[in-house]
């Protein structure tokens, strides 16, 4: 009787187990018809800025890759905390992501405390573009060069102003760094986003301005530009400096990245990223984006992962040295 009993109960674990597995293997893949209806894309900064800038020739492009409407929802506020709340409370089924800088992953939440957590409320899709910080003057600013710029700095402090994105931004922590590198003082005046920033530095209200959205208005004069923060030396400015070659200590990278709610079905995250990176290989894209002074950058959930998790740990870090606090 044992005996049978066992190999009663050993059939039955196996007609489990295989009934188990043929369940799993006829599960339906939830990519396989994605999308099959509009899909949102939050930008968690308002219109005319540079997360803008990269969400709209993206979404444009995937609509008509993917048959379906990629809608964007611009909902700025507290340095794109509004936006990230929106996505982490949004249902996790690949009909919403959000467009944003990394600012408001890796800078802002060591600022505040925030209604998110960056690390496990949002599933990582493609860090899609990077930004170029642009240090820009106002033409009404006597000076040519950075060094001539610095020079008049601190013949008049407090005179100029930089206006950034917003408390916490990228262009805020160059202010920051740069201010203590150089010795100088500049007010730093943050606005709700790099559009109103942008309208303020054009009408001469403020000084310096370093978001990428600068970028079509120094051809046109209405900006000089004295640096650039980024890897190397833009190609249509052979002449203006890397940052880093003249303050090795200010050398970092500006992102934008796309990220889904978690728990959002793994396949669609992938196959959003590979679609986005398809779209970033488009030379034409890469045209597009240059006169913002952006460039596309396809990548994996993976590698998205990889520099949140390390620009999180670097910021931190910076944020603490330059003792920044958000009231």
């Amino acid at each position: 009787m044992r005996i049978a009993h066992l190999l009663t109960t050993a059939a039955v674990a196996a007609m489990l187990m295989f009934t188990g597995k043929a369940a799993q293997a006829q599960a339906p893949d939830p990519a396989a018809g994605w999308p099959n209806k509009p899909v949102r894309l939050i930008v968690n900064f308002g219109p005319g800025g540079s997360a803008d800038n990269s969400a709209r020739p993206y979404a444009e492009r995937l609509s008509r890759t993917l048959g379906q409407q990629f809608v964007i929802e611009n909902k700025g506020g507290a340095s794109g905390a509004l936006g990230l709340e929106a996505t982490m409370k949004s249902a996790p089924d690949g009909y919403t992501f959000v467009v944003t800088p990394a600012l408001s992953m890796v800078i802002l939440p060591h600022l505040r405390k925030t209604p998110y957590d960056p690390l496990k409320d949002f599933a990582p899709v493609s860090a899609f573009t990077d930004g170029t910080l642009l240090f820009a003057v106002h033409p009404s600013v006597p000076a040519n060069t950075l060094q001539e710029f610095v020079a008049y700095a601190k013949k008049n402090p407090g005179k100029l102003s930089w206006g950034t994105a917003g408390f916490g931004s990228h262009g805020h922590m160059l202010c920051e760094i740069f201010k203590l590198m150089a010795g100088v003082d500049i007010l730093h005046v943050p606005y709700r986003g790099g559009g109103e920033s942008l309208a303020d530095f054009l009408a001469g209200v403020v000084q310096v301005h370093a978001d990428p959205n600068t970028m079509p208005h120094i051809a046109a004069g209405k900006g000089r530009l004295l640096a650039v923060l980024d890897r190397t030396r833009l190609p249509a400015f052979p002449d203006v400096p890397v940052l880093k070659e003249i303050y090795p200590e200010i050398d970092f990278l500006a992102w934008f990245g796309v990220f889904a709610p978690a728990g959002t079905p793994a396949s669609i995250v992938r196959k959003m990223s590979d679609e986005l990176a398809k779209i970033s290989r488009d030379p034409e894209m890469k045209a597009y984006l240059v006169k913002f002074a952006l460039a596309p950058n396809p990548g994996t959930p993976e590698d998205l992962a990889s520099v949140l998790r390390s620009d999180h740990e670097r910021y931190g870090k910076l944020v603490k040295q330059l003792s920044l606090r958000m009231d």
